[in-house]
C-alpha cells in the first residue's frame, strides 16, 4: 500500500518555481569536457550581480530599517534551512572579527540546529513550529530584526520565523530567489532575487546561494556601517584576537592617521588595543580614557567623536 504524501501538492509547488525548472538544452552537460564546463559554470554565475542589482532599491530599505534597530539595541537574527540557514550562521559568526559585534548581537539560526551545519536533520526545515520555538529561545523583541532566507521562498522553517517575528513586533526580512514568494510576502521587507534555473536542476547551493550570499553581504556590511563600524573603508572596529589581526590594527591606525609606527604602537597602548580609539588619540591628540569617553558620547562613531574632539 501506498503511503499518502504528507504534502500531496508539494510536487506541484515545486514544478512552478524557477529555482527548480529543468533545462533541457543542459541535459548532456555530463559529456562537456571539463573546461567547457567550467566556462558554462562560470558564466551561468555572471548574472547573478545582475540579479541582485535588481533588487538594489529593496535591500537598501531592509539595511536602514535593521540599522535602526540596532542602534537601539536590537539583533540582527538569520533563520534559514539547509544551504540559506548555513549561510546566516557564516554571516553571523563574520561580524564579531570583522567588526566586533557582542556575543548574540548578529545571530544565525538554522533549521535543526548546530549539527546541521555539517549534516542534513531529517524533516527540520519543513517545521514552523521549530522556528517558532527557536526565536523564543531568543527572547525576542520588537527591537529585533529577523531575516528569513529561503531560495524557493516556501521554506516553513523560514516563513514561520517571519511569521511569528512579525507577530512579536521584530522588524522582518524575507530573502527569496523566486518571484510571488510566500516568504516575501509573510515579511515587511520582501527581497526577491530571481537567479533562474540552476545549471544542476535544483541545486540552490549554486546561483541562488551565490545570490544569496551576496544580498547577506550587503545587510551585514552596510548596516555595520551605519552603525560607525568603519571609518572610510577601514574596519576600525576590528578585533584583534590573533596575530594577523593585530598587524591588520597597527596597518589601520597607520592608513587611518598617517602616523608613524612608532605613534602607532603608543596609541594602541594606550587603549588597549582599541583601533577606533587609537586613532581618535592620534587624530583629536587626546589621551585613552579621553577617546573612550567621546566615543561613548557619539555612540561609537568615529567621525561624530572627531568632531565634538575638535570642538
Amino acid at each position: 500500500m501506498t503511503a499518502t504524501p504528507r504534502h500531496p501538492d508539494l510536487r506541484s509547488q515545486l514544478e512552478s518555481l524557477t529555482t527548480e525548472a529543468f533545462r533541457p538544452e543542459l541535459a548532456e552537460i555530463d559529456r562537456l569536457p571539463t573546461l567547457d564546463l567550467a566556462r558554462l559554470m562560470n558564466g551561468e554565475d555572471t548574472t547573478v550581480p545582475g540579479a541582485v542589482a535588481e533588487r538594489l532599491p529593496e535591500i537598501a530599505a531592509a539595511v536602514d530599517a535593521v540599522a535602526a534597530r540596532m542602534a537601539r539595541g536590537g539583533r540582527l537574527v538569520y533563520a534559514g534551512a539547509g544551504t540559506a540557514g548555513r549561510l546566516g550562521v557564516l554571516d553571523a559568526s563574520e561580524c564579531p572579527p570583522t567588526f566586533n559585534t557582542t556575543p548574540g548581537q548578529v545571530v544565525g539560526l538554522i533549521a535543526g540546529g548546530p549539527d546541521a551545519m555539517v549534516t542534513s536533520v531529517e524533516g527540520a526545515e519543513d517545521s514552523a513550529e521549530l522556528a517558532r520555538a527557536d526565536l523564543d529561545a531568543l527572547g525576542l523583541t520588537a527591537d529585533d530584526a529577523v531575516v528569513g532566507v529561503s531560495a524557493s521562498g516556501r521554506t516553513p522553517y523560514a516563513v514561520g520565523a517571519v511569521e511569528h517575528a512579525r507577530a512579536l513586533g521584530a522588524l522582518t526580512v524575507g530573502l527569496a530567489c523566486n518571484r510571488g514568494s510566500a516568504l516575501a510576502a509573510a515579511a515587511e521587507h520582501g527581497i526577491e532575487v530571481v537567479t533562474g534555473p540552476e545549471l544542476i536542476t535544483g541545486s540552490t547551493r549554486l546561483k541562488a546561494g551565490t545570490a544569496q550570499k551576496l544580498v547577506l553581504n550587503m545587510l551585514s556590511t552596510i548596516t555595520m556601517v551605519r552603525l560607525g563600524k568603519t571609518y572610510g573603508n577601514l574596519m576600525v572596529d576590528v578585533r584583534a584576537s590573533n596575530e594577523k589581526l593585530r598587524a591588520r590594527s597597527r596597518r589601520i591606525v597607520a592608513q587611518a592617521t598617517g602616523a608613524a609606527d612608532a605613534d602607532v604602537e603608543r596609541a594602541l597602548a594606550a587603549t588597549d588595543g582599541e583601533v577606533k580609539h587609537a586613532i581618535l588619540v592620534l587624530l583629536a591628540d587626546v589621551d585613552g580614557p579621553t577617546a573612550a569617553r567621546l566615543l561613548e558620547e557619539s555612540a561609537g562613531h568615529l567621525r561624530a567623536a572627531l568632531l565634538a574632539a575638535r570642538g
